[in-house]
């Protein structure tokens, strides 16, 4: 039987993989690598694990045909590995967190390849380490959130997560300032780009896609 194991690479740091992680990257037949417009962060994350391993990259642009897109990647590798054979397959993150991997894994196992995922750094966990806010204390709850923000659990929730802010970061930090919360933007984080903002315009000036804010009720 073939093997798949999705790998979470983490937020962008390539220390951030785990011990785990790069022990089957390292034991894997072969890697595959998804990519978009010819570029890879998993793969370059991992450049240092997979320089000598066959690498497979994977075209992950989205053509509004995500489902045939998904299958036909999944016939892909399927194609590639031989029977007995194992492969790794890295996501950023986690594979179980906002990831293409949570799709796309039906479509290995439809194809009967065995499918394993091994848990990675998440970026918000990543971001809150970095900018030393606290994602939950006992007795909070934690509200993460891609893209938009959904009020009524805003109101709820003592921290706050949202992930992609680059569409609409104004409509997001009004929000958070209409309930109350202080927040801090994490771009690139762990990356030699990182940047940790706390001024709302500098804020609003930076358009990166790979940043996320995160949002603590403020205490009286």
């Amino acid at each position: 039987m073939k093997k798949i194991y999705g790998i979470g690479a983490g937020p962008g740091d390539g220390e951030y993989i785990t011990l785990k992680g790069y022990k089957l990257i390292r034991k894997a037949d072969m890697v595959f690598i998804p990519s978009s417009g010819g570029k890879s962060f998993a793969g370059n994350i991992a450049k240092d694990y997979i320089s000598d391993k066959q690498v497979v990259e994977l075209d992950f642009a989205m053509d509004g045909n995500e489902k045939g897109k998904y299958a036909a990647i999944a016939r892909l590798i399927d194609d590639k590995l031989k029977s007995g054979q194992t492969g790794v397959f890295l996501t950023l993150g986690d594979p179980m967190v906002y990831s293409t991997f949570c799709y796309f894994m039906e479509e290995l196992v439809k194809l009967g390849i065995q499918v394993e995922t091994v848990p990675g750094v998440t970026s918000f966990c990543a971001a809150a380490n970095r900018a030393k806010v606290p994602v939950a204390l006992k007795g909070e709850s934690f509200y993460l959130c891609d893209g938009d923000i959904d009020e009524e659990i805003l109101k709820a929730a003592d921290s706050v997560c949202i992930l992609k802010t680059y569409k609409n970061k104004a409509s997001i930090l009004n929000a958070l300032e209409k309930h109350g919360f202080e927040y801090v933007y994490v771009k690139r984080c762990t990356c030699d780009e990182e940047k940790v903002l706390y001024e709302r315009d500098e804020i609003l000036k930076d358009t990166d896609y790979m940043s996320l804010i995160m949002g603590r009720r403020k205490t009286v």
